[in-house]
């Protein structure tokens, strides 16, 4: 079996290593020419191509492969050119299988209700409808070319590498408990084996919701990584301090609240979370 991962970052990384673990071969399209050598090092081969030019796009070994498109799109704009250049640069060619790993963006802010698959997007922010014109056009593309394409809808992803450390320890304040939104995430491990997970029993045409099954407040999430590493407590400000104090992106995140239902995922995709709370996370992490 052959995969290609599109968009070699961290998640590209771990899947990469189970991949390899299986016995797969692995190829990954690259931007950055510098990120060659470490990749072929890491047992990858690899492609030089950027998704903005379609000019660079050379000639991919998509034919029966396992494909994990991670790449994002544009930093602005409602459309995602990339995945736009990358679907017509495929050409003739037929994928086994192509996993895309969304947003729960999508979702727009659901007053703290629990969301499923079943939920209509209703995206508010550019990012997450860029997320969604990349789901829209690849479904589109899957199903005109009757290729399985399965679409992860994803939340915040944490490792140890991947926590808001400099703001904990920098003071910056969180918003009131009491009037902080529902967040979710997925440790970073396990989104790598729900990936392999998706493309060994998704179903075709379906959406996963991916999530760990611990909902909790934004705020909670940083009280509890501030106490996992013996860190003051965040100060807790009103949302009326929290537009003077906090940045731009950290208020969009705010303004949405949803609680991810992922008994599609666990049932379906057979997955057993490694770290099924974020308490497990922490505490692994902090034993490192």
């Amino acid at each position: 079996m052959h995969t290609l991962i599109i968009g070699f970052g961290d998640i590209g990384h771990r899947v990469a290593k189970l991949e390899l673990a299986l016995g797969h071969s692995v190829t990954a399209l690259i931007r950055d020419k510098s990120k060659i050598n470490a990749a072929r090092e890491f047992g990858v081969e690899t492609l030089l191509a950027d998704l903005g030019k379609p000019e660079t796009m050379a000639q991919q070994p998509l034919e029966g492969s396992r494909i994990y498109y991670f790449a994002p799109p544009p930093s602005t704009g409602t459309h995602d050119s990339r995945m736009a250049n990358w679907l017509d640069s495929i050409g003739i060619s037929k994928p086994a299988v192509i996993i895309y790993i969304s947003t729960t963006g999508v979702y727009g802010h659901c007053h703290g209700e629990w969301v499923d698959e079943q939920r209509i997007p209703n995206p508010t922010a550019d990012r997450a409808k860029r997320r969604l014109n990349a789901e829209m056009q690849l479904s589109e593309w899957g199903a005109q070319h009757a290729t399985p394409v399965i679409r992860l809808r994803v939340p915040g992803i944490y490792h140890p590498d991947r926590l808001p450390m400099a703001s904990l320890q920098q003071g910056k304040p969180i918003l009131k408990s009491s009037d902080a939104p529902y967040s979710n995430r997925i440790h970073a491990d396990d989104l790598a084996q729900i990936c392999l997970a998706a493309a060994d029993h998704g179903k075709a045409g379906e959406i996963y919701n991916v999530a760990d099954n611990d909902s909790c407040t934004m705020s909670e999430y940083f009280i509890k990584i501030a106490g996992a590493f013996n860190l003051p407590r965040p100060q807790e400000v009103s949302w009326e301090e929290a537009k003077q104090q906090l940045s731009p992106g950290m208020l969009s995140y705010l303004k949405e609240s949803r609680r991810i239902d992922n008994k599609k995922m666990l049932n379906e995709l057979n997955v057993k979370l490694q770290y099924p709370t974020l308490d497990n996370g922490l505490s692994d992490i902090n034993s490192i």
